[in-house]
């Protein structure tokens, strides 16, 4: 069954006693500092539209303080907003009964944490089918189910060890397989990589995409690495002082930055390992002359077709789709030109 999309529309959270009587003053353009200088409140998040398609990757990127992990948590109400929806399946979570969010947080969503959040006392196994004793199964089938995911995560033979004999990142995919045990529809991720080593992190972002292509979760991702972001998301959020500055494609992202803040985040990206050759190809209605014999995928990275365009000793391709019908034209110049970071914005 195809997974469900989240709206987020109008969202809002004041921190403070009385948050909601300066919803109307914020929305009329009082500043965060002056909320907090003068009335003791804090802006977290303000004005939030995002839509988070269904079987996707969005990952919310932004610096610290940005409110990034104060959104995740709206998804499941671990913080109450002041105002605004999160619809989910055609019901606002923010409006749900606490036998209605309790039933949503035990069978459509799990979250994984930075801090990996293990029971130390539980072993790999016991820890993996946590959320499944929450939810009552039978422990034969929960057994059952947790060593499948745990193999799934590359953790087969450690199931009777515990969290202090593993290492960060085996932690880590232990914490995805409980996850992922639950068989929830949503999975929020917040600052999932941030504690590991630089080999571990990409390992464990190979792990995920692995599982997502397979899965096609409704998958929530906060992290403040814009390198993880590209590579992860097929939607990304870039949040600041709780406001979304720009939210689109990594490519879009990256050709395109909506202002000097977003271009000084892209400025550095190997714009050839993001952005593909539909992106940059010159549409077929518009090419003249006859067609180049060679072929590139289009969803291909330039950096890629780049390397197979030198290999056959070419300097045009025409772009194809997945079935193989031809897009656009992609001359070798254009493609060197696309790869190049500007100087300015």
């Amino acid at each position: 069954m195809a997974s469900h999309g989240i709206e987020i529309r109008g969202l809002y959270k004041i921190f403070g006693s009385r948050g909601a009587s300066y919803i109307d003053a914020v929305k009329a353009g009082m500043s965060k500092a002056e909320l907090n200088e003068t009335h003791g409140h804090v802006l977290g998040l303000k004005d939030i539209n995002i839509s988070m398609p269904g079987g996707a990757i969005t990952v919310v990127m932004g610096l610290s303080g940005s409110g990034k992990s104060t959104l995740i948590r709206h998804i499941n109400r671990l913080i109450e907003p002041t105002a605004g929806e999160v619809v989910y399946d055609g019901a606002d979570i923010c409006r749900m009964n606490q036998s209605q969010l309790r039933e949503f947080r035990r069978h459509k969503t799990a979250m994984v944490f930075q801090k990996f959040a293990l029971l130390p006392h539980r072993t790999v196994l016991e820890n993996t089918v946590y959320g499944l004793d929450i939810q009552g199964v039978a422990r034969a089938d929960s057994l059952k189910t947790g060593r499948h995911w745990i193999d799934r995560v590359g953790l087969s033979g450690f199931e009777n060890h515990y969290p202090n004999q593993l290492s960060g990142g085996m932690q880590q995919r232990v914490g995805l397989a409980r996850a992922l045990a639950t068989d929830a529809d949503i999975l929020l991720m917040d600052e999932a990589y941030s504690a590991l080593d630089p080999l571990i992190r990409v390992d464990m972002q190979a792990v995920l995409l692995d599982l997502q292509a397979e899965l096609k979760k409704t998958v929530v991702f906060i992290t403040h690495d814009l390198d993880e972001a590209l590579r992860l998301g097929d939607r990304i959020a870039i949040l600041r002082d709780g406001q979304v500055v720009q939210q689109g494609s990594g490519q879009e992202i990256v050709l395109k930055p909506a202002d000097a803040y977003i271009a000084s985040f892209v400025r550095e990206v190997n714009r050839g390992r993001i952005i593909q050759a539909r992106t940059v190809m010159t549409p077929l209605e518009s090419v003249e002359g006859p067609a180049p014999g060679f072929t590139v995928d289009a969803a291909m990275t330039l950096e890629t077709a780049a390397r197979q365009m030198t290999l056959a000793n070419v300097t045009a391709a025409i772009v194809v789709d997945e079935a193989g019908q031809p897009l656009g034209r992609l001359d070798f110049a254009t493609l060197i030109s696309a790869m190049v970071t500007p100087t300015a914005c």
